[in-house]
């Protein structure tokens, strides 16, 4: 379909044996923030690996704008425009936003992120990663070490050097896990502005989020599709509220 923008058919990942994810078929609208949510060891993450290459799959295929990527590198997949962030933030705790940011905007050079070079020569990116700084609420913090910002923030701030990379898809790992309730409403109205223009697939456990985020939703269990479809649909569906019976994470 034409307003698909990532596909999967009987995406499967075994484990010595163990079925991690099992012949799973997920389709992804362009435009459309998409969660993937279920009860713990549910696959998800296994899921979210696949997707972005990180893990291969033991069967099944994956396909991005109609091209098949199931064989191919992490880094192909992100410079295709698929790109993820991580459920640890990744960030050089010791270097400022704007450093931060400015690292990610010199993949445009190619294969040398140019240390070595001049602070003269490396400012040319910096109007940019203010204006990234600027669209993830960080405009404050351009000169603050990440180490120093709230886990709130350097949530946000990883997000900013992902969107450097101007990924089409944008795939995040639980956004909001371990935020105080401040720093989750910060990063739900974050990712409200990003996505114009964008398709965000999440793996997220907070299901207040994913009800105010999320156009559909898929449901996993022991590694299969248990349901899909809107909050309201999946969230009365009698096997996903047997599925979370007994427990309060997603």
């Amino acid at each position: 379909m034409s307003d698909t923008i990532l596909a999967t058919t009987g995406l499967t990942k075994e484990f010595r044996g163990f079925v991690a994810v099992n012949d799973v078929s997920l389709t992804v609208r362009t435009g459309t923030i998409h969660a993937l949510i279920g009860p713990n060891g549910a696959g998800k993450t296994t899921c979210f690996n696949l997707l972005t290459k990180f893990l291969p799959p033991s069967r099944g295929n994956i396909l991005f704008k109609g091209r098949d990527i199931t064989g191919l590198k992490p880094a192909d997949v992100a410079r295709l425009g698929l790109v993820r962030s991580f459920q640890i933030s990744a960030v050089f705790a010791h270097l400022t936003s704007l450093v931060n940011v400015r690292l990610a905007l010199q993949r445009a050079r190619g294969g040398s992120f140019d240390f070595w070079r001049s602070e003269d020569v490396l400012s040319v990116y910096d109007e940019r990663a203010r204006a990234l700084l600027d669209d993830v609420g960080l405009s404050d913090y351009v000169d603050t070490p990440a180490a120093e910002l709230s886990y709130g923030r350097k949530r946000a701030l990883e997000i900013a050097t992902t969107l450097a990379l101007e990924p089409e898809m944008l795939l995040l790992d639980e956004p909001t896990a371990g935020m105080a309730h401040e720093d989750v409403d910060r990063i739900v109205a974050l990712i409200r502005r990003i996505r114009k223009g964008r398709t965000i697939l999440m793996v997220e456990h907070n299901l207040s989020v994913v009800e105010g985020l999320c156009d559909t939703i898929t449901v996993l269990a022991r590694g299969q599709v248990l349901a899909e479809g809107d909050y309201a649909a999946v969230s009365k569906n009698p096997d996903v509220i047997a599925a979370y019976l007994g427990t309060t994470d997603a």
